[in-house]
């Protein structure tokens, strides 16, 4: 099938439904808002007591089918997967989803829902491959009434051809660390690392200070916020060491005191440090072995660059005072 072909016959699913009159496995309760809530560490005290309401970002929760599916999905979203298959698009990642909320949901809502397939893109070619990406748009109901939408996309691909490995002495050079992911939530979080500066979100509400930052209080609601700079001080309070796989771009020399090389890949400590400020912060620990690290150990805010783009806090074991860089 001719490329332009496929996209016209792609592109004549749109509008047509992905599942009609769906209805929720269960009502919305108050054991599911508890294990979301403990989950994911919201303590929102709106979504406890008489008067709870459900987590906004639940939405979909309330619509999933679990192992045992859902009926109401239409042959159309299982026509348009198919025909996909068959030119090759056989594999597939979620890329993203936006959900507008209309009105709470409360424990006994019975939840209702039609999804329809919004959009099917051109073909587009990714790090992943080359593919096209699949939208869908979902009308979630409580007792009738619009509650929110979810908006859903996929990449249905097919996977890039790998590189040959190159033998040794033609070898691409050192990786590079993976980069943050910046969004408009913390992209005021890495200006300020950038600027070697660890900056803490507050409430301008309730002055309760966050970490990571989130673009709302847990606490009060409130959407206001300022930011105080962390002191630097702070005090491990958990911590993993990562043994495997190896990953080329973390060296034992940026991770432990006796470094074995520029590029001797070997085990690193990973912590959760409680900053004097009352937050945690995970990090690496850097400047003693990787088996020398221990609960309770006090360490100080450092910031490395590992390349031209990259600027990271980490924390070092056994000085006091001065940030570094």
């Amino acid at each position: 099938m001719e490329p332009d072909a496929l996209g016209l016959r792609l592109k004549a699913y749109e509008g047509r439904a992905a599942a009609v009159a769906g209805v929720g496995k269960d009502p919305v309760n108050e054991p599911m808002i508890r294990h979301w809530c403990e989950a994911m560490g919201d303590t929102n005290p709106a979504y406890e007591g008489p008067d709870a309401v459900a987590p906004p970002t639940m939405l979909q929760a309330w619509t999933m089918g679990g192992l045992s599916g859902h009926t109401g999905r239409s042959d159309a979203f299982d026509e348009l997967l198919g025909l996909l298959d068959d030119a090759g698009y056989t594999s597939v990642v979620a890329t993203d989803c936006e959900q507008e909320y209309a009105r709470p949901l409360r424990p006994g809502d019975e939840i209702t829902f039609d999804a329809v397939i919004e959009s099917v893109s051109e073909r587009k070619t990714t790090k992943l491959g080359t593919g096209h990406f699949v939208t869908t748009r979902m009308d979630v109901r409580a007792g009738g009434e619009l509650a929110g939408t979810h908006r859903f996309r996929i990449l249905k691909y097919a996977p890039a051809r790998r590189k040959p490995k190159q033998p040794r002495e033609q070898a691409e050079p050192r990786s590079r660390r993976p980069r943050p992911v910046v969004n408009r939530d913390n992209a005021g979080f890495w200006e300020g690392v950038e600027r070697h500066r660890l900056l803490i979100q507050r409430c301008t509400g309730c002055r309760e200070l966050r970490f990571p930052w989130l673009p709302g209080c847990n606490g009060c609601g409130c959407l206001e916020w300022d930011t105080v700079e962390a002191s630097g001080e702070g005090t491990v309070y958990s911590y993993v060491v990562m043994h495997h796989p190896p990953f080329p771009a973390f060296t034992e020399s940026d991770h432990a005191a006796h470094a074995a090389g520029p590029h001797a890949a070997g085990p690193y400590a990973v912590g959760l440090i409680e900053l004097a400020e009352g937050v945690r912060i995970v990090s690496n620990v850097i400047g003693v072995p990787y088996d020398k690290v221990r609960i309770g150990m006090p360490v100080r805010l450092q910031f490395v660059r590992y390349d031209e783009e990259l600027v990271l806090p980490v924390f070092r074991a056994g000085e006091t005072g001065g940030g570094g860089s």
